[in-house]
């Protein structure tokens, strides 16, 4: 939903970073708290095992919540999209992509993917309730109502199904920017073959979703329910600015359709060949005109990489000036910072790679750098699709 400018590396899994920001420490302390005392009452134990299992449940919980981002990360990988990052904050997860969907065929199947990845967790605890209490009991130990013996593990599982079905469910509601509001936008997009148009579609009904959610959380502030009303608002909030967003950006979309990246572009970018000694590049290039990083070319003019002023310096004072600047370039990561010289400015604005450096590599279909896209080219560009009527 909205993207974090920092976060807290926990792993790496299928070479995508798993992160977390501060909210989502907020968020494990609210659903720790919460949980504790029906735990409690629940498994008729000890406090110190009643909390373990708490905190257990809960970590588990968030690890069904990046099995539901991964499910939308692999599939964009396998529809040529690179993923950076899969980040988890106070509302959830987000999985940071490269470019947005092409074709409506790859919308659906990119938001598809969380919501099955969702229900395999779903089948996966209802297997294992199953193999601990048998068919008969199943529902009795879901209800949780004392005709089976409550142990931690059951506790657990039941309450993870329960979780993951609620999740299952809430992202499956038409509205955007949750995974079934893309769905809807990709039906639209596909019906009516405009992009646009399914994402304006799915955007406003992300915002009649995001007033009917804050319409209920007023009323429970109203009746007494202080937690659930602030939470449901905070919610409301999120989806609706979400939804704004979606809906601001299909405007400016309108404002410079036909804009090409060779549009804007610099076309005679500052580049620095692999085979340049350290030293030689700190001198000539870094020293010269202050900026903290440079593409990095091969002799042919291939786009290899970005040399970043920190690493250089490191390298040189530890006395290895004469390595050559692409034995210690910063490798590009999926083809996250290059983008095609012909295609669409509009690729361009959904790039997550753009807001991290800055700046975007074009090149031709040989890999071969013809220029650079920067933030302050594409906030001329709309700027003056603003000023202008709309076509």
């Amino acid at each position: 939903m909205l993207r974090r400018a920092s976060s807290i590396k926990l792993i790496d899994l299928f070479g995508i970073r798993i992160s977390v920001d501060a909210g989502w420490f907020v968020m494990l302390f609210l659903v720790i708290i919460w949980l504790s005392p029906s735990f409690r009452s629940s498994l008729h134990s000890t406090d110190a095992i009643a909390y373990l299992t708490t905190v257990i449940s809960a970590l588990l919980f968030f690890c069904s919540v990046i099995v539901h981002e991964l499910g939308h990360a692999l599939a964009a990988r396998r529809q040529g999209i690179a993923v950076g990052r899969i980040q988890l904050f106070l509302f959830g997860g987000l999985t940071q992509m490269s470019r947005d969907s092409r074709t409506p065929g790859e919308e659906l199947k990119i938001a598809i993917a969380g919501p099955l990845a969702t229900l395999g967790v779903v089948l996966l605890c209802l297997a294992i309730d199953l193999a601990i209490v048998g068919p008969h009991r199943l529902w009795h130990a879901f209800l949780l109502d004392g005709t089976v013996k409550v142990t931690p593990a059951l506790l657990t599982l039941s309450w993870l199904l329960l979780m993951n079905v609620v999740v299952l469910i809430f992202n499956l509601i038409p509205a955007f920017p949750l995974d079934g509001g893309r769905i809807a936008r990709a039906a639209v997009w596909r019906a009516t073959n405009d992009k646009r148009r399914g994402t304006r579609a799915a955007a406003i009904l992300g915002q009649g979703f995001a007033a009917v959610l804050a319409g209920i959380g007023i009323w429970l502030l109203l009746t007494g329910g202080i937690v659930g009303g602030v939470w449901l608002l905070m919610i409301a909030f999120v989806l609706g600015q979400s939804a704004r967003g979606a809906l601001i950006h299909g405007a400016l979309t309108d404002r410079i359709d036909g804009l090409l990246v060779s549009d804007v572009m610099d076309r005679q970018p500052v580049a620095v060949a692999s085979q340049t000694p350290v030293s030689q590049a700190l001198e000539e290039y870094f020293l010269r005109y202050g900026w903290s990083w440079f593409p990095v070319v091969d002799d042919r003019g291939h786009f290899e990489g970005i040399a970043r002023k920190q690493r250089l310096q490191t390298a040189n004072d530890a006395g290895e000036g004469w390595l050559t600047v692409g034995a210690v370039l910063e490798s590009e990561e999926g083809g996250s910072w290059r983008v095609a010289e012909n295609r669409p400015l509009t690729d361009v604005l959904s790039s997550e790679a753009l807001g991290g450096l800055g700046a975007l590599m074009a090149v031709d279909a040989e890999g071969v750098l013809r220029g650079i896209v920067t933030v302050e080219q594409i906030r001329r560009a709309l700027q003056s699709a603003l000023g202008s009527p709309a076509g």
